[in-house]
């Protein structure tokens, strides 16, 4: 009874209790978290203070920081220095550093290895004139924006890597500042590298200077960096919370504290401005350019034009599908009314993906293979099997258009579709210098590359071979008769590239040094699955095709793409298509996987290994007589199916003879078209390393073999 009618004081008792408990655990909690978040202008303090035994003897366990590897890329010899002064810094930390200058580290080599080093990477790099980059940080930049923009490059290609970027620039330059530091820093992040910092811009306009001079910039990144890079080491977990919006990269600990300190909640604010200097794209961010923009929240002011865009774009598709059905070509306006192949959002992303773009309808590009025998690192395909020299190969187009939409494209269907020329048209003279103009700039470019030898970087300037089969439909240029000409008369040979869908076009082709048809599939069933022709006569236009390559005298090439699960169980089926078109060769490649698209469905697991291709083609020769295994280039996993007219006394002759072709097309001109010529006529010895069976496998021995060590980086392509 009395404890009853005194539970007004025994409740009150025990709520104090219960609140003086919470008390104590709220100041042990805020206590804890003061000791792991210190003031950041004591931090040189607290590093003097910890011997640094205590380092060593706390990563026992486990090391989750190795070293510090700085990066520099300098005009004036600033971000050098700030690079030597951070490495005294960073020693402090007991930890290891290494100073490196962007000129003498090849990225395509090593840095990849960081992924699994436990290093932590740092980027000082400057904007020089025009927004690019100084000159010995050109190579670097321009491989990491190669790289990530590379549909065949895997997306966690550099995961694992941890990385800072301070970019150094002036905020007079309004329009290019600090541009280089905020594209290696997006670079790394789309290749799958992970932020310690986000990207800071350092200004030497002491003007607009947040700190009021780009050194005072620098010390202030400093000594946040230093405080990022000893919470790695003490075992911190991620280096960001994996949720990089914009370039905004916060810990979930970080969002959620408190700070009452004024100094602190200075530092803090300023940190959130700057997180807010990187901006990315919503494409970007998506990590894909299919569906990249599902999410996208539209300004109201932006709305109308967005639906207006959105109509026009949907009436184009309306008459290209009407086009499609009747089996013929819309009406094609007169050449005033015509617009531009090259819309501004798809000039923006071909420029993207490397493209140097030539007038209104074709582009150029440097091969990756073009790169690789400036090296001494080999050539393509084409040069085992046809003797071109690839560091002397500009792989152009005169049509970005093509009439398919094939599930294994390369460029993830960027490029635009159509039944026949309906676009503005560029002269062909203009196309061709341009082309050439772009590809010298972009072997100049190549000039102080690690490994890139001088005599070859010389003779890559003089153009001598010319693939047409960049992308699109090239045969759909109206003057692509006058464009091969034009090659010609300058003593380059050409290799054009069909899809098989314009047999009249093929039919009027002048002399090719060698004509391509690509032969996807041999059902009807099956090409419309993967070549996704426009045409509803796709089949007959694709049989027509063969037999106008049939009557072709110079060189003729079936181009067969393997896409295990899809057709590689036709072998009946390819052995009627060559009787049709009897080609002098026939090339036999594994599809080359282009990466994850809403487009295609293809995945690796749709590439076949070189030794399934391998078999493939032996039992396809089976099938065919008068033809044998040539040749093999087993690093492109492709081999060469030849005619047994180019096996000369038990030896294969089917490298090309490019001054003797010249020669026979000069003549053929001259006499109006009478004097013609065969493929017989331009015929070379081929080399024993390039025959099939050779020990080298296709591997010119003149050349030095690079193995790559990360294999999520698919190189297989040309």
């Amino acid at each position: 009874m009395s404890l009853w009618l005194n539970r007004f004081y025994i409740y009150s008792c025990a709520a104090l209790g219960v609140g003086l408990w919470i008390c104590i655990q709220f100041l042990s909690k805020a206590k804890k978290q003061n000791g792991d978040h210190l003031p950041k202008s004591n931090l040189p303090q607290i590093m003097l203070d910890v011997p640094a035994g205590e380092h060593k003897n706390s990563q026992i366990n486990k090391v989750h920081v190795v070293g510090v590897k700085i990066f520099y890329g300098s005009q004036t010899g600033t971000a050098k220095r700030f690079a030597q002064i951070l490495a005294e810094a960073v020693a402090f930390l007991s930890l290891p550093t290494e100073v490196i200058d962007m000129r003498d580290y090849d990225p395509d080599d090593c840095l990849v290895d960081e992924s699994t080093s436990k290093n932590v990477c740092v980027f000082l790099v400057a904007t020089y004139t025009d927004g690019k980059p100084p000159e010995s940080a050109g190579w670097f930049c321009k491989w990491l924006e190669e790289t990530a923009n590379d549909f065949r490059v895997s997306k966690t290609y550099l995961n694992g890597l941890r990385y800072a970027v301070f970019g150094l620039g002036n905020s007079l330059y309004a329009d290019c500042y600090n541009t280089v530091g905020r594209n290696v820093d997006k670079w790394l992040w789309q290749l799958g590298a992970s932020r310690i910092l986000s990207c800071t811009r350092g200004d030497s306009n002491v003007v607009k200077s947040r700190h009021g001079s780009i050194e005072a910039d620098f010390e202030a990144w400093k000594t946040k960096f230093l405080a990022r890079v000893q919470a790695l080491c003490q075992g911190e977990s991620q280096a960001c919370s994996g949720r990089c919006k914009k370039g905004k990269c916060r810990t979930k600990e970080r969002r959620s504290l408190e700070v009452s300190d004024p100094e602190q909640k200075a530092l803090k604010e300023e940190e959130e401005e700057e997180k807010e200097l990187f901006e990315t794209t919503s494409e970007e961010e998506s990590g894909s350019e299919e569906g990249g923009n599902a999410n996208v929240v539209v300004d109201v002011e932006d709305l109308g034009r967005m639906m207006d865009h959105m109509k026009k774009a949907k009436r184009e598709r309306e008459l290209s599908e009407e086009a499609a059905k009747t089996g013929s070509s819309q009406q094609i306006p007169e050449e005033d009314e015509r617009r531009e192949m090259i819309t501004p959002a798809l000039r923006e992303a071909l420029t993207k993906q490397g493209y140097r773009l030539i007038g209104s309808h074709s582009g150029v590009k440097l091969c990756r293979w073009t790169k690789a025998m400036l090296r001494g690192r080999g050539g393509c395909y084409k040069h085992t099997f046809y003797g071109i020299e690839s560091h002397r190969c500009m792989e152009t187009t005169p049509s970005l258009a093509c009439a398919n939409k094939c599930i294994f494209c390369w460029r993830h269907h960027t490029n635009p579709v159509g039944t026949a020329w309906r676009w503005k048209m560029d002269q062909p003279k203009m196309i061709l210098q341009e082309a050439l103009e772009n590809h010298q700039s972009l072997i100049k470019q190549c000039r102080g590359v690690p490994g890139v030898r001088g005599d070859r970087l010389e003779e890559g300037m003089v153009v001598k071979h010319c693939a047409l089969s960049l992308v699109g439909e090239p045969i759909m240029y109206p003057e692509i008769n006058q464009f091969l000409k034009l090659l010609h008369h300058r003593n380059i040979s050409s290799f054009l590239v069909t899809n098989a869908q314009f047999p009249e076009e093929i039919r009027n082709l002048e002399p090719v040094t060698q004509l391509y048809v690509s032969v996807d599939a041999s059902t009807r069933d099956s090409l419309k699955k993967i070549d996704r022709p426009l045409f509803k006569d796709f089949w007959q236009r694709f049989l027509d095709s063969l037999k106008a390559l049939a009557e072709k005298q110079q060189r003729t090439v079936y181009r067969l793409t393997l896409v295990k699960a899809w057709n590689v169980e036709e072998l009946k089926s390819y052995a009627e298509l060559v009787s049709l078109g009897q080609p002098d060769f026939i090339e036999v490649k594994g599809v080359t996987y282009c990466g994850e698209s809403s487009a295609s469905s293809l995945t690796m697991a749709n590439v076949p290994w070189h030794e399934e291709v391998v078999h493939f083609v032996r039992e396809l020769v089976n099938l065919l007589p008068g033809y044998e295994i040539a040749c093999e280039h087993e690093h492109s996993n492709c081999l060469l199916v030849a005619h047994e007219k180019f096996k000369v006394r038990g030896e294969w002759h089917t490298w090309i003879d490019y001054d003797r072709f010249h020669e026979l097309v000069r003549k053929y001109e001259q006499s109006g078209g009478i004097q013609t010529f065969t493929s017989a006529d331009y015929t070379a010895p081929t080399p024993q390393w390039a025959v099939f069976g050779a020990r080298e496998r296709g591997f010119d021995p003149a050349d030095t073999r690079f193995q790559r060590r990360n294999r999520s980086k698919d190189i297989s392509g040309c």
